[in-house]
């Protein structure tokens, strides 16, 4: 049995070092080959993941008093393992920051075209609070304001107008 075991320590072996020289590559790629090295990667760590399953296997048939050093060695694997993840999961962000900046743009065109639109939607904001004054003294010069005040007290405050005005 403990043959079969260090015979899936040698495929562990093998595997971890070729999904570490492949993670390393991963951030100095780009485009189709840096896409298809990170589902190679992918495919590899759930590869590592099914020969833990049959390392742990293989320690449950093992006899009691050598368990223990083959439970433990599983341990550092399942640990390495998971350090890997993280490792794969970090390249993976990196990527999809440079595909989000691809995307997105980091171009000063695009930063002054989002400024003139800032600045188009706050003067639009602007004019519409001012016909909200505009209606809001129309309805306390015509006595409607008695109303409203009414409503908003009904409400407990709720529904005030910007820029208040009146008293309560």
């Amino acid at each position: 049995m403990s043959s079969d075991f260090e015979s899936y320590e040698q495929d562990f072996g093998t595997l971890t070092a070729e999904i570490t020289n492949k993670i390393g590559r991963i951030p100095k790629l780009s485009g189709e080959e840096k896409t298809q090295l990170v589902l190679n990667v992918d495919k590899q760590l759930e590869e590592v993941r099914e020969l833990l399953e049959q390392m742990d296997l293989e320690v449950r048939e093992i006899p009691i008093q050598s368990r223990a050093m083959y439970n433990s060695r599983l341990k550092s694997y399942k640990q390495e393992i998971e350090k890997l993840e993280k490792d794969f999961k970090r390249s993976r962000i990196a990527y999809s920051d440079e595909v989000r900046n691809e995307l997105l743009g980091d171009d000063a065109s695009s930063s002054e075209n989002q400024r003139a639109h800032l600045l188009d939607n706050t003067e639009k904001l602007e004019r519409s609070s001012r016909r909200l004054e505009a209606g809001y003294q129309i309805a306390v010069e015509t006595g409607t304001y008695s109303v409203l005040d009414w409503v908003r007290k009904e409400r407990g405050g709720v529904g005030r107008w910007v820029g208040g005005g009146g008293s309560r």
